[in-house]
This record gives structure tokens, sequence and C-alpha cells, in this order.
């Protein structure tokens, strides 16, 4: 991966004095992963660049000791994924290795040159940007870059396959260099949206320390602090409120009461899990299903209560099955307690004798999942066969999705389909009139005037 930093001040070698690398060497440095180079293509004294190349090791980067997670950490992606070709986190630790004194804006030669804006002139020619490229200007336009970021295409030679999910970054302005490094060290990775290593707390300090004197009054500071931090939500939240008393501290007559706090909302998925909920209990049931339940989230909140006399969580996974055992802790229950939940391997696409009977069926995010050209199986199987008196349904509404400002494609990479108002109405109808039901859709989260909620629900009962 390359990064290249340009200027043309005058004489434009002092870039030399600012980086603390000499122009005329070739110097190496062992970091995260493989080798830094730092070299100078171009040196005269009207323009100067310094190139940083990193020379990732593709056999060191797949040790699992690494602790990668995100895009890269499921087995084959520690050998097949994009790390030592496009800018990353790992090019940011190099920044730090490397550059450490130009980024504490320290030149033991030129400490009036490093304290001043010069104009500088930064290319990236494969950025991983997650959003497309109007974040990119998003995050750089307010810090005084004029961006130009130009969409990678999959490939030349098939346009029709549109573009991937790279740019070339190519940044000009006019800024002390200390700042424009430690804008990359963490725009960079919050772009790309995934870290090689696990953010622990220790990153809210080192994101605080990048973004000194900048990232407190920067417009999209939140979405900053939510992908620098993994989406860690005690970690962005104690970084917001941190950068929060930063705002107040440099704003005259603002004391600490006037400050705003960052609201908090309650997060979608515990919403979800509330309207679930309060569908079951409206329903009067006590033997429920909880179809593609997953890791047990929903079976750990129907445990809890004891009016479900008897629980059945079902999914396809038995990884899946296993980790909602351990989170239930079936191990240390009471048998009376224990009697009263059973976990199933099961495919909802195929009669299972085992699931008949039920009082109540939840599909809570799970029809999105499967393809579409399949559901008509699954309702057989769940609607036909199971018949349970009521069946509550979840899925996420595509409309909402462009309140997601950041998301590029489904809200999940497993997603199969996600579907409008309109197409789920047509499909809850459809289910209604195939299978002697009647259904109410209901709204999940705040109900937009112009999209709709982020989630609908469908509240089937059985015509008797």
């Amino acid at each position: 991966m390359l990064l290249t930093i340009s200027t043309t001040h005058s004489p434009a070698t002092d870039l030399g004095y600012l980086l603390v690398k000499h122009p005329a060497q070739l110097q190496s440095f062992s970091t995260t992963g493989g080798t830094a180079h730092v070299f100078y293509p171009q040196a005269t004294e009207d323009r100067c660049t310094a190139a940083l190349l990193l020379d990732v090791d593709p056999v060191e980067l797949a040790r699992p000791s690494k602790g990668q997670k995100g895009p890269d950490s499921f087995s084959l992606g520690r050998y097949v994924n994009d790390r030592p070709y496009a800018a990353s986190s790992l090019l940011t630790v190099a920044l730090g290795r490397v550059f450490r004194s130009a980024m504490k804006g320290a030149s033991k030669d030129r400490p009036e040159l490093a304290a001043t804006p010069i104009p500088l002139e930064i290319e990236v020619p494969a950025l991983p940007c997650r959003g497309g490229t109007g974040i990119v200007a998003r995050l750089f336009e307010p810090l005084g870059w004029t961006v130009e970021a130009v969409p990678v295409p999959l490939d030349p030679a098939f346009p029709e396959w549109g573009d991937a999910r790279y740019v070339q970054l190519r940044l000009t302005g006019t800024v002390r260099l200390a700042d424009a490094l430690s804008h990359l060290y963490v725009l960079l990775p919050v772009l790309d949206d995934a870290k090689h290593y696990w953010v622990s707390e220790d990153e809210v300090a080192k994101l605080l320390r990048a973004g000194d004197g900048w990232l407190a009054g920067h417009p999209d500071k939140e979405l900053i602090a939510r992908r620098y931090l993994a989406g860690r939500r005690s970690l962005v939240l104690s970084a917001l409120e941190r950068l929060q008393g930063d705002t107040a501290a440099t704003e005259p007559g603002q004391d600490e009461e006037q400050a705003e706090v960052p609201e908090r909302r309650v997060p979608l998925v515990k919403l979800r899990k509330q309207a679930v909920l309060a569908a079951l209990a409206e329903s009067g049931a006590s033997r429920v299903l909880d179809l593609g339940c997953g890791e047990g989230a929903l079976l750990l909140e129907l445990f809890a209560d004891r009016r479900y006399t008897e629980i059945v969580g079902a999914d396809v996974s038995t990884v899946s099955l296993a980790i909602a055992e351990r989170r239930l802790k079936l191990e240390r229950q009471p048998d009376r307690q224990r009697e009263r939940i059973r976990l199933i391997q099961s495919a909802l696409t195929y009669h299972d004798d085992r699931l008949t009977g039920y009082d109540a069926a939840v599909l809570m995010e799970v029809i999105e999942h499967v393809d579409e050209e399949r559901l008509p199986a699954l309702e057989r199987a769940v609607f036909g066969h199971a018949a349970p008196s009521t069946v509550v349904v979840t899925t996420p509404n595509v409309e909402y999705n462009v309140r997601y400002e950041t998301l590029c494609g489904h809200r999940h990479d497993d997603h199969r389909f996600e579907w409008t108002r309109e197409q789920f109405a047509a499909w809850t109808a459809r289910v209604c009139a195939a299978h002697g039901y009647t259904a109410e859709i209901r709204p999940v989260g705040e109900d937009d005037p112009q999209t709709g909620p982020p989630t609908q629900l469908a509240y089937f009962r059985k015509v008797a």
C-alpha cells in the first residue's frame, strides 16, 4: 500500500526536515505486518514528494496471534483479502511508527516551519471506502482539504460491473504537516471501517490524542468515533463525552451545565425485541417458537419471563445453537427451569413435526436471510405445516436505508433482499390468503414520515 505527500513550499526539500527523513536516502522500518519504506520520487527546490510504501508480509498478517477482527477474521479471509494492497489501519500504524516526530509537530532543524501551514498534496491510490465518495468529502473538507475521490472500477474491461469499494484519493490544501498526518491517522481506518487488531480502551486515548485540536469541532465526530472504535458503544460514548468537554472548554461563556450531552437513543435491536415481546404478550401465548433463533438474543428474554412455559429455539446452525446454550447457562439451571426450553437444529424451509402445535412463533430478522425463491417453502413450513396461532415477523424496511448515510448496499452481508413497505405488505397479504391468517403491520423504531420505520413488523393471527 502506498501514500505520497508532496509540497511546493520553497524550498520544497524542507519536507525532509519536517518528516525527519533525508530525501537522498531510502529508509526501511519494521512495522506491524511487514516493512515500511520511505523514499523520495521527486526532490527539487520547487516540488518535493515523500512516499511511504508498506510492504505487507501476508504470512505474518495471517498469523492468528494478531487477533484480527472484522472482514479478515474468518479463516479464509486471513489469506485472501485486500490488506497488502489497500490503505487501512496497517498504514496508519506505519504512519505513527515512521513519522512519529512529524505527527507531534516537532522539528529540530525547522521548528518555525513545523508550526506553519504549507501547501500539501496527499495521494492514496487505493483506499477502501465504505459509504462511497461522498463520505470522503464529508470527512476531509471540514478540515480545509480540497478532495478528489475517484471510484476504482471492479474491472476496467467490464464497466457494466460497476465500481469496487475503493477510491483513488487526492487531497490538496494549505495545512500544517502534523495536522495532515493526524487527519490521515484517524480517517483512513474510519473510511475503511475495519481494523486489523482488537479495539480496546486504549484506542479512546489514541483517538483523542490524534484528534486534538480538530476532532471536537468536526461535524461528523460521532461517525468518526463510532467507526474508529469499531462500534463499541461504551468506548464511543466515553470518547464523545470527553470531546464534548473539549468543545465546552473552547467556547467562552459556556459552562458544563450548558454543554449538550450526546443523545443516547435506544438501539434498534432493543426496540425490535421490545416490539416482538409486546406482540407475544398481546397474543397470550405460553408455548413459543423462536425460529432462526441464532445465538439466543430473544431466547434470553423469553426464558426470563415465567409466562412462557415452553420455549423452543430452532436454527440451522449448530454453532449458533451451542452459543445460545452457553448464553442461557442451561447447565446451571435447576431441572424445572431447564425443562422449559429446548434447542433444536432445523431448516425452516422444510416441514418439521417438532414445530407443530405451538401457540406462537417468531421470525425476528430471519426471512431476509432466505433466498426469495425459497420463501414459499418457508411459508408452507411455518404457516402451513407448523401453523401456530400467532406468528410475529420482523424485517428491515429498505426505504429507511437512506437515513444510514454511510450504508452501501444491504444492512448485512448475508441479506438476500430487503423490502419496501409495499413489498412487505404484499407478501403479508399473500401469506394470509394462502394459509388462513389475518395480519397487522406495525412500525418498529422511528416512523419517519418519508421513509417509514427502520424495521417493519407483521402480527399474524390464525383465522378460527
